[in-house]
């Protein structure tokens, strides 16, 4: 097993050129950040009085991320921005506190599957993207736009139809699409990469919603789950 692993570990680290894989660890590297502060921030929510969910960290959350979208990279403005996109990971996890108290009041032991399926299904879905010929999965930007935009509508027709069957519907088509978005996005900064752009904070950026909304997902369907085991030993 061990060779297979060392066997695995070498083909895929050949298939990346030096910089390349220079970059993705930087990519990487500032996700785990990311990740961590967005922890931190449902943290805060959860356990301390300091701050707490409101229509107010929702806006600087949203102000955060405009600001890192509008500021380019230029190599002198790295902390900057870096400043920006951790801004952002806090705050949404601290908008994520909410969801979370209603997760614990069922079961605690949610948050913890949901948070090993979620990195399990992002390293997967990472590594077949980049062990994957080039620009392989890039086709899919396509048909990801499209179904985004059926999720959309199945958001906006349950306001009004009130439906658990189409609530669920549209959780799983989330969860669906995200795993498409972490292939597609993670071919596409390797594809940014080579066409000149080295701006790892962005392209973490993208691969952080993605995870980040996976685990949403995750958690929001097994809470369904488990509510529904309870009614049927009841």
């Amino acid at each position: 097993m061990a060779v297979g692993i060392t066997s695995f570990v070498n083909s895929f680290t050949n298939r990346l050129e030096a910089p390349l894989r220079q970059h993705l660890k930087n990519v990487y590297g500032c996700l785990a950040l990311s990740s961590l502060t967005a922890g931190a921030g449902a943290y805060v929510h959860l356990f301390t009085n300091l701050l707490e969910a409101s229509l107010l960290s929702t806006l600087g959350a949203l102000g955060l991320l405009i600001a890192l979208g509008v500021t380019p990279d230029n190599g002198k403005n790295q902390k900057l921005r870096l400043g920006y996109l951790l801004g952002f990971a806090f705050l949404s996890g601290l908008g994520l506190g909410p969801l979370l108290e209603i997760v614990i009041s069922i079961d605690p032991s949610i948050i913890v599957t949901a948070l090993v399926g979620s990195t399990v299904v992002f390293v997967s879905f990472s590594l077949s993207s980049l062990y994957a010929p080039r620009g392989q999965w890039l086709y899919l930007g396509g048909t990801l736009i499209s179904l985004s935009n059926i999720a959309i509508l199945l958001l906006l027709s349950n306001i009004f139809l009130r439906s658990v069957f189409v609530y669920q519907a549209q959780l799983y088509l989330g969860l669906i699409l995200m795993c498409g978005f972490i292939i597609f996005d993670t071919q596409l900064i390797v594809e940014k990469f080579h066409m000149g752009s080295k701006d790892f904070i962005g392209h973490s950026l993208e691969l952080f919603i993605d995870l980040f909304r996976v685990f949403r997902y995750l958690v929001e369907i097994l809470s369904i789950k488990e509510q529904q085991n309870r009614k049927r030993k009841q």
